[in-house]
């Protein structure tokens, strides 16, 4: 008889597993709303210009999706 092996996509993951995965896309859409908020909320209560905005907001963007990929690639070992 052969045994049938599920593969790695098939294999059911630990709650700790799942529960860290949802936090992490919490934090993802966390730092991505806050850079949206930083760049286009005319009245935030920060001492910056619109070019340390702009630049703030884009780099928490950046950072989120780097987070967000780091993610991706953990899920999937």
């Amino acid at each position: 008889m052969l045994l049938k092996r599920k593969s790695q996509e098939q294999t059911q993951k630990s709650p700790l597993q799942r529960f860290l995965f949802v936090l992490g896309i919490v934090f993802f859409l966390m730092y991505f709303v806050l850079g949206m908020m930083i760049i286009f909320w005319k009245e935030i209560p920060l001492n910056l210009t619109y070019n340390g905005r702009l630049g703030m907001g884009i780099l928490l963007i950046v950072y989120a999706f780097y987070r967000f990929i780091r993610l991706l690639q953990n899920n999937k070992q």
